[in-house]
């Protein structure tokens, strides 16, 4: 970023979450000039997210396809954290190997849990059950009747506001990327090819291929062909953030995930002594107001299972919009317009895809070839 940005760069990427960060910053690595266009970048859905790599306990029927695309980019994370650790001069990335718990609060949590086990078990996942009693010596913070749990030691976590960080520190460091703080008003086409994007403000960008990675807004740029738009929509999250004073520290040692009356709540401790809460899954397109509904379901249903949250501060309140798909699926890669690729719809799963995505979408940059695990998500794949 020291050097003046390109007449045309390369590669345009719309969007400055993490998806678009990392790619920016994967595409440089091939050798390819970089200009990211986002007005606040870093600070929507990616700033708001717990951070939880979680491919086996997340697992749903009907995703095999999209646990293999999990998996791959779960077992790239120890390497993408410590190749950017280096090219960001020293920044911690904020990942730990740390395992989930996932829980149940009564018998029937316990038989949807238990079912999961099995959908697990039949993928060859590695999953280990576990008895209330046994969970609780596990995180003594438990409530006492807890039915029982999964313990899912290749399950990790990472801090995704120090990730963002790390990726901001790595691309300040590289030359070939340039960010520019302003939003794309409008894509620019020429003679049936993306040819780069205009700005809020006149300015004019031409690059040779753009990305689409701004969430839930990527199917709102104005100028992109109806065949093209990638059908996301959003999802609105709400979430909590506890601090853990020193003298209840550690409060956990893994993140827990429970099922309490079928409702899905998560728990994830961070080194420093946050403490995260989340997320509601609410269809209430742009919306992002936090409302005392979705504040006090998640402490019930957070308190249900560790009764000592009660004693913590409450230290921030935040909803954010994930970008869905018609399959709640990731879109990635090329689209019907000529040059224009896309990297958005990645749902719930966006910190943990943020590897794979990046580092397919520079391949496909700068060499036009679709790895293999990520051709089934297409964006192609919706045309009829």
């Amino acid at each position: 970023m020291t050097m003046p940005e390109p007449a045309s760069p390369d590669v345009l990427i719309i969007g400055g979450g993490l998806i678009g960060l990392a790619t920016a910053w994967r595409a440089a690595v091939r050798g390819l000039s970089v200009t990211l266009c986002d007005p606040a970048p870093g600070t929507h859905a990616s700033y708001a997210a717990a951070g939880m790599l979680t491919p086996v306990t997340e697992l749903h029927y009907g995703e095999e396809t999209l646990l293999g695309l999990n998996l791959a980019s779960a077992r790239r994370y120890p390497e993408f954290v410590a190749e950017l650790r280096e090219a960001s001069g020293g920044a911690d990335p904020g990942y730990r190997a740390s395992g989930t718990l996932a829980v149940a609060f009564d018998a029937d949590d316990r038989a949807v849990l238990a079912d999961l086990h099995t959908f697990q078990r039949s993928l060859d996942l590695k999953a280990e059950w576990l008895s209330g009693s046994e969970a609780r010596r596990l995180e003594p913070m438990l409530a006492p009747g807890v039915r029982g749990g999964l313990l899912v030691e290749g399950d990790h976590q990472v801090d995704n506001r120090m990730l963002l960080a790390a990726l901001f520190a790595a691309l300040e460091r590289e030359p070939k990327v340039r960010i520019v703080r302003a939003r794309v008003a409008e894509l620019t086409v020429a003679g049936d090819r993306a040819a780069g994007a205009v700005l809020d403000d006149g300015t004019a960008i031409a690059a040779g291929q753009t990305v689409l990675a701004a969430g839930c807004w990527s199917g709102r740029i104005r100028g992109v062909p109806q065949e093209a738009v990638p059908p996301v929509r959003p999802v609105k999250g709400q979430i909590l953030r506890l601090a853990v004073p020193e003298v209840y520290r550690p409060f956990l040692t893994h993140t827990v995930r429970g099922v309490v009356r079928s409702n899905h709540a998560y728990l994830v401790p961070r080194a420093h002594g946050e403490l995260v809460l989340g997320a509601t899954t609410e269809e209430q397109d742009y919306d992002t107001a936090v409302t005392a509904g979705g504040v006090y379901e998640l402490l019930r249903d957070a308190r249900a299972l560790i009764p000592g949250i009660t004693e913590l501060p409450l230290v921030e309140t935040r909803a954010a919009l994930r970008p869905g798909s018609p399959d709640n699926a990731p879109v990635i890669g090329p689209t019907a317009l000529p040059g224009l690729l896309a990297a958005t719809g990645h749902y719930r799963h966006g910190v943990l895809l943020t590897p794979a995505t990046a580092d397919a979408v520079a391949e496909i940059l700068a060499t036009g070839e679709i790895p293999d695990v990520v051709a089934p998500f297409s964006p192609l794949r919706f045309r009829k």
